[in-house]
């Protein structure tokens, strides 16, 4: 189990069927919704504030989520949080993606089915509308996402809720090999691509 630490009386809350890696940590007033997924690495500290993680969301390797005291941090139903991305006192609306290593300010209200491109940096304050494509740093909305676009997050959200199901059953600590077995299988394919193949394939 990952590392779950009460905190002036606040235990985590984590559904049976969430999947939180072992080396993550959550702290305090953390509550999951059932299906998500939480990679290795990342840390939810509900110390300050309440972290709000919706159904079916997931936060992957090494991503921060926090807030100062008396705002929540929260990522509604279906949100994608990128590898190393940190997320402060923020609203990240259903369905919307958080690029990898984006920096996501206090008071941020990102809107639903937004995408915020990796590295991004977010102003504290700031409202998204939805389904806005923001980057830069500080970040800027650009255009409005397309169907094609939601298509392909909503299409990556639901891989990391078969990851979640997946590691419930299948993830376990071993000895590593000494070298590689002489018929060590491919891994299995996938029809997840890159956002920029995504936006090329005929609709």
């Amino acid at each position: 189990m990952a590392y779950c630490y009460e905190f002036k009386g606040f235990v985590p809350v984590v559904p049976e069927d969430s999947y939180v890696h072992p080396q993550a940590v959550l702290i305090g007033n953390v509550i999951l919704g059932h299906g998500c997924y939480i990679g290795p690495g990342a840390s939810l500290r509900g110390d300050f504030g309440k972290i709000v993680i919706g159904d079916g969301a997931n936060v992957q390797d090494n991503c921060i989520i926090h807030s100062f005291p008396g705002r929540d941090a929260v990522v509604e139903t279906d949100g994608h949080i990128g590898h190393g991305a940190i997320l402060h006192g923020c609203t990240v609306g259903r369905n919307a993606l958080v690029g990898m290593n984006a920096v996501i300010m206090d008071g941020v209200e990102l809107g639903a089915e937004s995408i915020v491109g990796a590295q991004a940096f977010v102003r504290g304050e700031t409202v998204i509308r939805p389904r806005s494509m923001v980057v830069g740093s500080p970040a800027k909305v650009i255009r409005e996402v397309s169907e094609k676009e939601v298509a392909w997050k909503t299409r990556g959200t639901a891989e990391y809720q078969q990851l979640a199901r997946d590691c419930l059953v299948g993830l376990r600590p071993v000895t590593p090999l000494k070298a590689v077995e002489p018929d060590r299988p491919e891994m299995s394919a996938s029809d997840v691509v890159s956002i920029q193949e995504a936006r090329q394939t005929p609709s």
